[in-house]
């Protein structure tokens, strides 16, 4: 049984997206990320598939699969992965010259259990808000992974939904890396019921 993994870049203070729902932070960092691209490819040998939602499908396709990202050091492990794509509007989901993903049109938490049963590995998921406030909603996240970037936007979209019942989150590791990127991972529990 595989486990959904949640990872999402946030600024300092707690955004995954701007107010208009784009992930633009990344941009605003200044230097290299040469080390946190080392620790995601070693993390991404245990993954095993990857699930997006077509907004964030759309943006990955038109950059990983592509010449423009043959230099990047996680693109032949991120491309390597099995994708889903969670889309009731997309007919296709092509990934450049690799094999296309598979196309997820159904109930989405219905499909995320079928994906982890049929995982051995982890499944991420990058981005994608609406999505994964679906699987929260569910219980189906099993980690989060918070990727915290040294950029503050003063409003915007959290990962959390803002309904979603009380969670402790367990801390299991956290690492600082270059330009000043922090990985704080997680796993869930219910919180107590007093």
């Amino acid at each position: 049984m595989g486990r959904l993994v949640v990872q999402e870049f946030v600024t300092a203070d707690g955004f995954a997206a701007n107010s208009a729902g784009e992930f633009t932070a990344y941009e605003l960092l200044e230097g290299g990320t040469a080390e946190f691209d080392r620790s995601q490819t070693e993390w991404l040998a245990g993954v095993e598939a990857m699930v997006l939602g077509a907004t964030t499908y759309r943006m990955f396709a038109a950059y990983w699969p592509t010449p423009a990202a043959e230099g990047e050091v996680i693109a032949g492990p991120l491309n390597a992965l099995r994708r889903h794509v969670f889309s009731r509007s997309l007919g296709h989901a092509p990934w450049g010259d690799l094999p296309a993903a598979t196309l997820e049109s159904g109930d989405a938490v219905d499909a995320i259990r079928r994906i982890k049963a049929e995982a051995t590995g982890s499944v991420v998921l990058w981005g994608s808000l609406a999505l994964s406030r679906a699987f929260f909603a569910a219980g189906e996240v099993d980690e989060v992974r918070l990727v915290v970037m040294p950029v503050v936007i003063g409003s915007g979209r959290g990962v959390f939904p803002a309904d979603i019942d009380p969670t402790v989150l367990d801390l299991t590791s956290a690492q600082v890396f270059d330009t000043g990127l922090v990985e704080l991972v997680y796993t869930l529990r219910p919180a107590p019921e007093w």
